[in-house]
């Protein structure tokens, strides 16, 4: 059912998404001079949050860089063995020193000497030495800067890894619900059903099985929203009716049984989630099907004295969804049931699909696609899971897809 979405049936627990890392001011300084080394160090003894190492070795720069991860390195050009420009494009090949601010210092303001550094990657450039207000300035600057993006690195990987964890958990309960649909039947009736979730899994739930000899219980439902509360919801609900726990309920009753399932499942009690619902029971001697619904899609009974001459029937009572409403009518109706009979149930994402050109499908072109013939070598419900797909333009839906036939 496409709905808003509705906060999920479980207690969410701790957070998927750890918070970010507090990352301090680490400021590396590479100069082969120890009086500059003093110098800015002295420059930056005030600010306590700022972190100060210095590199008096150029050999060692990209080394000490990948340990102590600064969030700045102020870089001297002119320096023995290797000069701050070969610096500059040996840390911007390093993966670990790629994306760290550089401010190049130099004791010349060389236009073209700015230009080189700029075009290997530097980020900055200063005549050193520098007013002690413009340096830190420039530091908290461009550590500020880096800061954000190491932050939004890393709320990108939680994030991946917050979605890796709820899609797994989808496709488990998807999984489960998928488990929990009956096999199918076989000989004089003959059933089956095919559940295709949604990519975030919505709430649907169907099944059909024998109260007694003679009666055949069939169902389809489905619950607001997605995600894994839907589907418990949905579970739930189902494993109610095919263990006929709710009380004082007479399951033959179509009606009784809506109403009974209303009662139990309260939306204020459900974290606001309500479900439609449309219930039917089939009688094996009389061949007659009787049915209620709640806010569900109408049943499709394609019946008649044969194939040539079924006809199309919407078997639908118009009764309101469950759980909205505090002790609402539930009426219940029957049909006859001719020699050549099909049943289809099915939950709104089997035929709420939009086309390609963005155009959505109609109710109507669906029941006329159930009772089209289907093509040789095929069951009906693959020619028409297939039709819809293609329809559709690609496999997945943005609702579950749900669909039944019972043969009576």
């Amino acid at each position: 059912m496409t709905q808003p979405a509705t906060p999920s049936m479980q207690d969410p627990g701790p957070s998927l998404i750890t918070p970010l890392t507090r990352h301090t001011i680490n400021v590396l300084l590479v100069d082969d001079q120890a009086m500059i080394g003093e110098a800015v160090r002295r420059m930056l003894l005030a600010d306590k949050d700022i972190n100060f190492h210095y590199c008096s070795d150029p050999t060692q720069a990209v080394k000490m860089a990948t340990e102590i991860s600064p969030t700045v390195i102020l870089q001297d050009l002119v320096m023995p063995e290797v000069d701050g420009l070969t610096l500059v494009k040996f840390y911007r090949a390093n993966p670990k020193t790629r994306d760290i601010p550089l401010i190049v210092l130099s004791t010349k303001e060389e236009p073209a000497t700015k230009a080189e550094a700029f075009g290997l990657g530097a980020n900055d450039y200063l005549v050193k030495l520098p007013d002690k207000v413009e340096l830190i300035a420039r530091i908290r600057h461009h550590s500020a800067g880096y800061i954000a993006q190491l932050q939004r690195n890393e709320a990108y990987r939680a994030l991946m890894e917050s979605q890796k964890k709820l899609a797994a958990e989808l496709a488990e309960a998807a999984a489960y619900v998928q488990s929990l649909l009956p096999a199918p039947m076989t000989g004089e009736i003959t059933a089956e059903c095919r559940f295709l979730p949604s990519t975030e899994l919505g709430g649907d739930a169907l099944g059909y099985h024998w109260l007694d000899e003679d009666h055949l219980v069939m169902y389809v439902l489905d619950v607001c929203g997605h995600g894994v509360g839907a589907a418990l919801l949905s579970i739930s609900a189902m494993n109610v009716i095919r263990s006929r726990t709710l009380p004082h309920t007479d399951f033959l009753q179509p009606g009784e049984v809506l109403a009974a399932l209303n009662e139990s499942f309260q939306m204020e009690k459900h974290n606001n989630m309500y479900f439609t619902i449309w219930y039917g029971v089939y009688d094996r001697k009389q061949r007659r099907i009787s049915y209620a619904s709640g806010g569900h899609p109408p049943a499709v009974l394609i019946t008649g004295q044969d194939a040539a001459s079924a006809r199309p029937v919407l078997l639908e009572t118009g009764g309101t969804i469950i759980g909205a409403t505090d002790k609402p009518e539930f009426t219940s109706a029957s049909c006859n049931v001719q020699p050549y009979s099909k049943l289809y149930l099915f939950s709104d994402g089997a035929y709420e699909v939009f086309r390609p050109d963005g155009s959505l499908w109609s109710y109507e072109e669906f029941v006329q696609l159930l009772e089209s013939p289907t093509p040789p070598g095929v069951t009906d419900l693959d020619h028409i899971v297939a039709s819809i797909s293609s329809i559709h333009g690609i496999s997945t839906f943005d609702d579950d897809f749900s669909l039944m036939r019972v043969c009576l």
